[in-house]
């Protein structure tokens, strides 16, 4: 067909290109395809024969289809069920001008693109026969690499020269992705055809290259592991036959059950171990399973079963060791002191699991080591902040890879007793997640009921823990799981005393940072003063850390001073710690100490002990709205509001104008508003402000009070006295309003604060306000007030709960 332009049916291929002379036998699924072929087979059978763009596109378009093809004749169809094969021809390159038909079929305007040709001299020119020679020389290498060119192939090759039909021929009869081969066919020129493809060529020669490169350490590294594998049989066989093999294998199975009988375990383990060793007689040689045996063989005989340290039962021997090592906690030590008297008393008897709650640095986890120490056990630590996996309490099953035993066995295992004192750090910071719950793991370990018989999952046999002596550690109760806290005993641990932190900076913190700063006895000096100054100006904190820090910088610059030469020995002053410690970071806390109307000092607790509390009240004109700022909690608030509804109930006894609420706008403020404020405790000093700023009676100066108000002007107890009363006698208060249910904690508290303090408990409003404002009336925006009739503050010879003074 010698036509230029023509309208024919379209064939898109996908992954496939046909190039002119060439045969291509392919397969067609698509209906549009196959109506093409049919469209063809009925006309001349030649077909317009285009690559996609896309492989993916199942309805292509114009868009979708390149430019240049190839106008084939259709040689032969063969229909296969849903599936036609046919054998096509090219015949020539032609542009695809416009695709007008898409349905049934394809069918489209091509343009047929004739071919170049060169002449006679072009084609015998020496640049010419370089590029003949090096495409033979490409395609030689490419067939010796590729393998599986055949041989009619090769022959057709080495024997054409021209450029044009080289080019075609070999794109088309070697392996080249399919935007490869369509760059080939949408160049026209014979000449520069061909160099494209030696470029292709060589590309493939080395991707060739490379992939018979790692096919050959593929192949070396095989060829080694097999050979290794056969030397190591080949010896087996050799010792098998020299009798050197057996006599090893079963010299290790022999040891194994030796060790085993040796440490005259109950029936069930024993049977339960050798058990395992006879398993593992059955294994072959160098086998997985067998390695898997060995170590639970080993980890199961190095548990320490029948070795226990001599316990110490001594109540007074423990008393001296925790006297040693630890100032102050009384309770605490009490305790301690009254589980090894249970002990000394029924040594049979089980251990009860002791919790030690309390802020950080205050102890816990040395009182336990001193506990160890006392007792002659040996100690275990086991930090469980952050675990959650619980196969890190239970261990792993030991068919898993990488498998250990739980926390709990390793502990034991590594402290070489079967009655050691474990210590669980932190176990209020546990975890859960997918992995499981481990405190719910813990609940068979803690309880000693039920911890006779532990089951490891990797050990598989029953562990006795009733003689181990658990202490755990936490800094809070609430977020330990309810089941697991009820197996534990809580002993709590409340923030240091000043007083006591005195003692422990003496006792223990200064020498110890002495020594540990090369420091001699007596080239340092350290007054009562100046450490109670560190600690009231320099540290916020309920335990001891931050002084020992502040203690250390002290000790630096000590170093400095003494390696000046200029001094030999340093005595410490109040006036030199801003120079050694920098400015103040804790300034003395904001607090009235003249007598003020609307002002209130009221005590608030916080983890690094106790603080004074200011409250101020301001009345102004308005409409009876009551503001509370301050950064207050919800239950603040609240007791801002229940002080408020006592003072109305009682207006006409108080003094108060009876519509007050309607007439007066009532702003109750704490000062320091980005710090966060919540409880109930400040509800009696809010109400006294509240009625000092309503009346215009001030408030006694050196007063500080601490209470919660209800509606019917009742005071209820409050909980961290000890803290409180310590941070009024830190600030220069004199007399603290307590709730008379607090008086018996008043026990609980240092002697020198008790000594220091007046203590006056009350029960009602009207005894607050007794003791608490002033007779005179104070001129407030140049109005005078009534005053309400209040009893005068109990004097302290008085006596009787009216007055108390520890």
């Amino acid at each position: 067909m010698e036509l230029s332009n023509w309208n024919i049916p379209v064939m898109a291929l996908r992954g496939l290109t046909v190039f002119p002379h060439m045969n291509l036998t392919f397969d067609v699924e698509r209906s549009i395809s196959i109506a093409a072929l049919e469209r063809a087979m009925e006309t001349d059978q030649d077909i317009f024969l285009v690559t996609q763009r896309e492989i993916g596109t199942a309805v292509p378009g114009e868009a979708d289809l390149y430019e240049i093809g190839t106008v084939s004749h259709i040689s032969q169809i063969l229909r296969l069920g849903n599936t036609v094969r046919c054998v096509v021809e090219g015949s020539q390159r032609a542009r695809l001008k416009r695709l007008w038909q898409t349905t049934p079929y394809l069918q489209a305007n091509v343009e047929a693109i004739p071919e170049e040709t060169y002449s006679e001299a072009f084609q015998h020119s020496p640049r010419t026969e370089a590029l003949l020679r090096q495409t033979y020389t490409l395609f030689t290498e490419y067939a010796q690499m590729a393998g599986g060119v055949a041989e009619e192939v090769l022959t057709t090759v080495m024997d054409s020269r021209d450029p044009g039909f080289l080019a075609d021929y070999i794109a088309q009869n070697i392996n080249l992705r399919y935007t490869d081969k369509q760059e080939i066919l949408e160049e026209f020129s014979p000449y520069i055809r061909l160099r494209k493809l030696n470029g292709f060529l060589a590309r493939e020669n080395n991707v060739l290259g490379f992939e018979h490169e790692m096919e050959s350490k593929v192949r070396d590294q095989l060829v080694r592991s097999q050979r290794e594998q056969i030397l190591r049989t080949q010896i087996r066989v050799l010792q098998n036959e020299l009798g050197e093999g057996e006599e090893s294998e079963t010299d290790e199975l022999t040891a194994y059950r030796e060790k085993i009988t040796a440490l005259k375990l109950n029936e069930e383990t024993e049977k339960h171990l050798l058990k395992e060793v006879s398993k593992l007689s059955k294994q072959p040689f160098g086998s997985a399973e067998g390695a898997v045996i060995r170590n639970y063989l080993d980890v199961c005989l190095e548990m320490p079963w029948n070795t226990e340290t001599r316990e110490r039962l001594s109540v007074e021997a423990a008393r001296k060791v925790l006297e040693k090592d630890h100032f102050g906690l009384e309770k605490v030590k009490e305790r301690i002191l009254e589980t090894i008297a249970v002990r000394q008393m029924n040594p049979d008897a089980k251990g009860q699991i002791l919790c030690l709650v309390g802020p950080p640095g205050v102890g816990k986890t040395s009182i336990a080591i001193s506990v160890a120490k006392a007792l002659n056990r040996k100690l275990a630590r086991l930090s469980l902040g952050g675990v959650r996996d619980e196969a890190d309490i239970r261990g792993h099953r030991k068919t898993y890879i990488g498998a250990m035993p739980g926390r709990i066995i390793e502990a034991i295992s590594r402290s070489g007793s079967m009655n050691p004192l474990l210590l669980l750090d932190e176990i209020d910071k546990l975890g859960s997640d997918y992995r499981g719950d481990p405190a719910s793991a813990l609940l068979e370990v803690l309880d000693s009921e039920q911890n006779y018989a532990f089951r490891d999952h990797f050990l598989e046999i029953p562990v006795d823990l009733t003689k181990v002596m658990f202490i755990t550690t936490a800094n809070t109760t609430d977020t330990i799981p309810r089941p697991l806290l009820d197996r534990m005993e809580v002993i709590h641990l409340s923030s240091y005393t000043d007083e006591e932190k005195l003692q422990i900076a003496k006792r223990h913190l200064l020498p110890k940072q002495m020594a540990a700063h090369g420091l001699k006895k007596g080239t340092l000096r350290v007054g009562d003063d100046v450490i109670r100054a560190i600690i009231r100006d320099y540290t916020r904190e309920s335990g001891v850390r931050l002084l020992e820090r502040r203690l250390a910088a002290v000790c630096r610059k000590a170093d400095m001073r003494l390696l000046s030469g200029d001094v030999k020995r340093i005595t410490v002053t109040e006036k030199d710690l801003p120079k050694l410690l920098d400015c103040q970071p804790y300034p003395p806390t904001l607090h009235t100490d003249r007598e003020e109307v609307g002002v209130v000092n009221g005590l608030a607790w916080t983890e690094a002990g106790g603080e004074i509390l200011e409250v101020e009240v301001n009345v102004m004109e308005g409409s009876g709205k009551l503001e509370l700022t301050g950064n207050l909690g919800d239950v603040m608030k609240e007791s801002a509001q229940a002080a408020l509804s006592c003072l109305r109930s009682r207006a006409a006894a108080l003094g108060i104008e009876a519509d007050f609420y309607k007439t007066k706008d009532i702003h109750v403020h704490f000062p320091e508003g980005a710090v966060p404020k919540d409880g109930p405790s400040a509800g009696i000093a809010v109400t006294t402000a509240m009625l000092s700023a309503l009346t215009g009676r001030k408030i006694r100066a050196g007063i500080a009070m601490t209470g919660e108000v209800t509606l019917r002007g009742r005071v209820l107890a409050i909980g961290g006295l000890k803290e409180k009363t310590m941070a009024a006698l830190r600030n220069g208060i004199g007399t603290v309003l307590i709730p008379k249910d607090n008086v018996r904690d008043l026990e609980e508290i240092d002697q020198t604060v008790r000594a220091a303090l007046h203590f006056v408990p009350v029960e009602t409003m009207d005894q607050v306000f007794a003791a608490a404002l002033c007779g005179e009336v104070a001129t407030l925006n140049h109005e005078e007030r009534p005053v309400a009739a209040f009893a005068p503050i109990p004097s302290r010879e008085a006596g009787g709960d009216a007055a108390l003074r520890q």
